[in-house]
């Protein structure tokens, strides 16, 4: 003879499957949270990179250059040879093999690479920046807006330097150069300002950046050599 399960009994099977299935729901969901979790924590530190499309992403603008302002360049100024464009690279990205890998291109595509580093504090410990940005003195302004054509959306920083040479600081927003065949640069076309442009007698210059130079390797005090003894000394003849 077969037992049919009570009201009571039915209703506490029903009940605990229901509560399995919970568990089972919450637990799934927040092993979804944490995975989310763990996939923005790594997108926001840079471990990797954002899945979505970057044109869509909008840039971190370091707050000291979110105002500096592009020079105006002279009507019929020329694009200069890139021979002739004499470049400093600076890698202020902290993630390490930019800086050479960029001097390979720019040396690759004509220009002339004078020096080659890290960008550091005056302490000399490495420093990170988030823009990529080009510096320039008075007499290299079209050096600047001929290098800056191969860079996406740099910002062209004046300081008191004297010569033509040119900063190029990679900043953490760096990702590649523009193909060369997009840079579209002519030696016969003048070059054209940046619509943000201000004249240059209106410009601050900055100072100069002034890699820190290590300390000099101190040399070794000489130590006198020691008298030998006059029972040691080897006998005449």
């Amino acid at each position: 003879m077969t037992t049919q399960p009570g009201p009571d009994t039915s209703r506490t099977v029903r009940r605990r499957r229901m509560h399995e299935r919970q568990a089972v729901i919450f637990g799934l969901l927040v092993a979804f949270l944490v995975i989310i979790g763990i996939g923005a924590l790594a997108v926001y530190t840079g471990a990797v990179d954002a899945p979505f499309n970057k044109g869509f992403t909008t840039i971190q603008v370091d707050d000291e250059l979110a105002d500096v302002k592009s020079p105006c360049l002279p009507e019929g100024t020329l694009p200069v040879p890139y021979t002739d464009v004499q470049v400093r690279v600076f890698n202020g990205t902290g993630k390490g093999g930019l800086g050479a890998a960029n001097k390979e291109i720019l040396a690759n595509r004509g220009f002339t690479v004078v020096l080659l580093g890290d960008l550091e504090n005056p302490d000399g410990t490495n420093t990170t920046q988030n823009v990529t940005q080009i510096s320039y003195g008075l007499a290299g302004v079209a050096q600047a807006y001929t290098l800056a054509a191969h860079y996406p959306s740099p910002v062209l920083v004046l300081d008191d330097r004297a010569d033509t040479t040119v900063d190029v600081v990679l900043g953490k927003n760096f990702d590649n150069l523009v193909d060369e065949e997009l840079v579209g640069l002519d030696g016969a076309v003048p070059l054209e300002s940046r619509k943000d442009c201000a004249a240059v007698e209106t410009l601050t210059p900055r100072a100069t950046y002034v890699p820190p130079v290590p300390a000099a390797d101190v040399p070794a005090e000489e130590v006198p050599a020691e008298e030998v003894p006059a029972e040691d000394a080897p006998a005449e003849g």
